[in-house]
């Protein structure tokens, strides 16, 4: 699913997890969280999608609201803003940074069967910021799941045969990303996008 854009990554989430590392557990804890807008606006990637980044807000839109701590991204297609939404958060971990992204406002207004058999979880992402270009990088499942298999690393995890979802709590993953964050192995098959900032 390399260079697949986050859109359609957002319409699969609950079907196709093995396309991207999944987590119970977001990657940040309220420590780690700072003001940010180096995402701030719009970008493009390949596919030609605008991936839309504004702040989050805490209750109703007004400016005491306002946490800029947090993004709500949105892609937009052929014009059309997608109704769904991730809260993407962005950390910084020994000079690198990460994002992580969780499926936000999933259930449509009025939820059905399917919907309650959803349940929204994290991925996170490897982000470099240069010259107005953004690349964001996904760990690759099936290295993983070697690296489980071979009994190579230890993180908190389940395992139902088809897929692996981590139960780790925020530390422990910090320490995973961190150890991995310039293994090639690590993101050889991941989901990757490129970004180019869109001046106004």
């Amino acid at each position: 699913m390399k260079s697949k854009n986050l859109y359609l990554i957002a319409l699969l989430f609950v079907f196709l997890s093995g396309c991207m590392v999944f987590s119970f557990y977001p990657l940040y804890t309220d420590d780690d969280l700072y003001a940010n807008d180096f995402l701030l606006g719009e970008w493009i990637d390949s596919d030609s999608s605008v991936w839309q980044f504004e702040f989050n807000y805490k209750g109703e839109h007004k400016p005491e609201n306002l946490d800029s701590t947090a993004y709500i991204l949105r892609i937009k297609e052929d014009d059309k803003l997608s109704k769904k939404s991730f809260l993407v958060h962005l950390i910084k971990l020994d000079d690198h940074y990460f994002l992580d992204f969780y499926l936000d406002d999933y259930f449509d207004k009025d939820p059905d069967l399917f919907d309650w058999h959803a349940l929204p979880v994290h991925s996170f992402a490897k982000l470099e910021l240069e010259n107005g270009e953004a690349k964001i990088n996904w760990f690759d499942p099936e290295w993983l799941e070697d690296l489980i298999e071979q009994n190579r690393i230890r993180i908190h995890h389940e395992n139902n045969g088809e897929n692996i979802l981590l139960t780790a709590k925020p530390k422990e993953l910090q320490k995973f990303v961190v150890k991995y964050v310039n293994s090639e192995e690590a993101f050889k098959d991941g989901v990757d996008v490129e970004l180019h900032r869109i001046k106004k």
